[in-house]
């Protein structure tokens, strides 16, 4: 097929199990891992784990990728959407709150295939970068309760020199917009378990705190109380990351507290970390 799935409009010939596009990859899914998941945000984590499914490869190339060993390097299995249908059986009976499918744009035909084939019966989570196109959208409408984007950037000229994205801001912008329309404002379980809404990601990154808080007010103005938003500072050093001399360290306290103060001042609802979030060890061991 000749794919024009994703924002990149690559136009280039993707078959089953080889890609030449931006992402490199076929049509059919590669899996990296399929497993509970704690790490996620309290009410998608819950007490019982996020059922999580690591798609590999990417439609971004984030420079300091902590997954980069599957965004990159194709690290994985591949699956045809009934077998993937059959890890979201296999992860609801383990008893997780949901089904949490992380970063598979590239892959959004075969997933909505695997939706489907079989709809689990708890919440299905879409786990993203935000850059996505409005094809992929639609493939999903419907098929998604809880949308997890990330709201990377506000700025597009460090979204290109970061992530090699071109027109990141009004992409993530309008997608999660369409998000918004298509699952409604957050809904919660007597439990405090997330069933519907959109959760909007913002990674902190050392020596950006302007940018970081020029997207807060973008998310504000945009989208008032609608979403909830989830403020990160878990950023390490890695891949290429750890040899520039703006990204080589973790933010200070100094740096965190400065955007923190701006996500309250706005009455932005949502979660934040705590800064020992900042270390290698919440990375998944891709080999396990």
């Amino acid at each position: 097929m000749i794919c024009n799935l994703c924002p990149r409009k690559c136009n280039a010939l993707r078959t089953a199990h080889t890609g030449q596009g931006f992402c490199q990859m076929g049509t059919l899914p590669v899996v990296a891992r399929v497993a509970p998941h704690f790490g996620e945000e309290p009410c998608i984590s819950g007490t019982r784990g996020s059922g999580t499914v690591f798609f590999s490869g990417c439609t971004m190339r984030c420079m300091f990728c902590q997954n980069y060993e599957i965004s990159a390097q194709q690290k994985g299995e591949t699956l045809t959407p009934a077998e993937l249908a059959e890890c979201y059986r296999m992860l609801e009976k383990s008893g997780v709150h949901n089904i949490n499918l992380v970063t598979a744009d590239h892959f959004a035909e075969a997933v909505a295939e695997s939706l489907r084939i079989y709809r689990p019966n708890i919440p299905v989570v879409y786990n993203c970068s935000g850059y996505l196109s409005p094809k992929i959208l639609t493939l999903l409408d419907g098929l998604v309760d809880i949308w997890l984007p990330d709201f990377k950037y506000s700025d597009d000229r460090l979204a290109m020199k970061l992530s090699l994205t071109p027109d990141y801001v009004n992409t993530a912008l309008a997608a999660i917009k369409e998000m918004l329309f298509q699952v409604g404002k957050p809904q919660f379980d007597k439990d405090g378990i997330m069933q519907k809404g959109v959760i909007v990601r913002h990674l902190i990154l050392p020596a950006h705190t302007r940018k970081s808080i020029d997207a807060l007010g973008l998310l504000k103005r945009t989208f008032g109380d609608e979403i909830l938003v989830s403020l990160m500072c878990q950023y390490v050093p890695w891949g290429k990351a750890k040899n520039d001399p703006k990204l080589g360290r973790v933010i200070t306290r100094r740096e965190y507290d400065k955007v923190k103060d701006v996500l309250f001042a706005l009455e932005l609802d949502g979660f934040t970390q705590d800064l020992s979030a900042a270390t290698a060890d919440y990375i998944p061991d891709w080999d396990d």
